[in-house]
């Protein structure tokens, strides 16, 4: 492992190696560290695909397919779940994650191919769940734009959950969509702490600001729910109720949380970040996610999880159902409507005679 010590605008204070590596590093006290080494800048690399819809049977996921725009987050929050899916490409799920990031450039165009497929059933599709879609990058690439405008034509529905600022650049077709009722937006709130919120998620938008960005949404006619994401015990678990009670004064209308989820090398990074942040906290952290996962810090069973199990993870879920309900975010969410799903034509092929009417 890597020690890459904390850096401006970074998240990963370590960079372990991939799983999939034929060798593994270990970091040494050599001497040439440089605290004032200047932070790493974001790299670009195309990806290459044949498809961009991703589809999946996971029980506890309430979708079966999903867009990722993007591999690796600049956001560069500690904790990202996704971190390990790095090691695919042979990077480290640490530094790598947040500045060497590959983008699908081709992604409206595939994704038009897919959809015209005369195979093709239409379903809700999740958009940004591994990666934010609206990272930085996005704001010059415009990929996730390039993908709305292909979902907005052709009147499919999709949910999104961002943490981003950057979404209300393309207000103009999510509140177009959900006057179709085609779309329904999740923002992620960890922390109301700014100066906790700047340490763990350095790149994203401030709590504040994402409050201003279900407000806007809200104001819009998108509904919008507050995922509290991930919920970290013994450092951001206290803020549940404020969280939620905040988001609902933004114009929030639903909710949901997850709990912090350390697979593959998630756990040696998040434990190194409170190492280095908040100092004697660490052990806390990791005895409370044991006890709810069966004396393990992570496991990845199917229902549990997100959620956990034993007495404290139903502490925790009935503090959330208690909140909710008294908030009035508990309303059952509406099915989004596929019936107005129109399949663009075929590329190189002429207008159907049937789009004419």
């Amino acid at each position: 492992m890597k020690s890459a010590g904390p850096l401006k605008g970074r998240g990963a204070v370590v960079s372990p190696d991939g799983r999939f590596d034929a060798w593994q590093r270990e970091a040494a006290e050599d001497g040439w560290w440089n605290e004032d080494e200047e932070t790493p800048a974001t790299e670009l690399m195309v990806d290459s695909a044949k498809s961009v819809i991703t589809y999946n049977d996971s029980p506890d996921i309430p979708y079966d397919r999903s867009i990722n725009p993007y591999r690796g987050c600049e956001h560069g929050c500690a904790y990202c779940f996704a971190r390990p899916s790095h090691a695919y490409l042979g990077l480290s799920p640490g530094l790598d994650f947040e500045t060497r990031l590959a983008y699908k450039a081709d992604a409206a165009a595939i994704l038009r191919r897919e959809l015209a497929k005369p195979s093709y059933v239409c379903r809700s599709v999740a958009l940004g769940i591994n990666t934010d879609a609206w990272q930085p990058v996005e704001r010059r690439l415009r990929v996730t734009r390039g993908i709305l405008d292909v979902l907005a034509e052709t009147r499919h529905p999709l949910t999104i959950v961002t943490k981003s600022a950057l979404i209300l650049r393309d207000l103009d077709l999510l509140a177009d969509m959900a006057r179709g009722n085609r779309v329904h937006v999740a923002l992620s709130i960890t922390t109301l702490d700014p100066a906790l919120a700047r340490t763990m998620e350095p790149r994203a938008p401030s709590p504040q600001r994402r409050l201003s960005v279900i407000a806007a949404l809200a104001a819009a006619g998108v509904p919008t729910a507050v995922m509290v994401a991930p919920l970290i015990p013994a450092l951001s678990d206290h803020e549940l109720e404020a969280i939620l009670g905040a988001a609902r004064a933004a114009g929030a209308s639903s909710a949901g949380y997850i709990l912090l989820r350390l697979p593959h090398e998630v756990k040696p990074l998040f434990r190194a970040w409170l190492d280095s942040h908040q100092p004697g906290r660490a052990e806390h952290v990791f005895s409370l996610m044991r006890q709810m996962h069966g004396g393990k810090e992570y496991d990845s069973a199917f229902g549990t999880r997100q959620r956990g199990s034993g007495p404290l993870a139903d502490i925790i879920a009935q503090r959330f159902r208690g909140a909710v309900r008294r908030l009035g975010l508990d309303a059952p969410a509406s099915p989004l409507d596929v019936s107005a799903f129109r399949p663009p034509p075929k590329p190189g092929s002429a207008t159907p005679q049937m789009a004419l009417f």
